[in-house]
């Protein structure tokens, strides 16, 4: 796994519930549209889902 995709995985543990792109950019210092392509990527890799639309959580 990345190191940018582990930064924006703990991130969301941390938060304990769904959390938004914007919110994930925030806690970890990284660009938003980065963060997008992070979490598109970690969705496919099947360790997050999107429990409603536009939030994030980890599996």
């Amino acid at each position: 796994m990345d190191p940018k995709e582990k930064k924006v995985l703990d991130a969301m543990k941390k938060q304990g519930q769904p959390v938004r792109p914007g919110d994930i950019a925030k806690l970890t210092n990284l660009d938003g549209k980065e963060v997008s392509t992070i979490i598109k990527n970690l969705k496919k890799q099947g360790k997050i889902v999107s429990p409603k639309q536009c939030y994030y959580q980890p599996v």
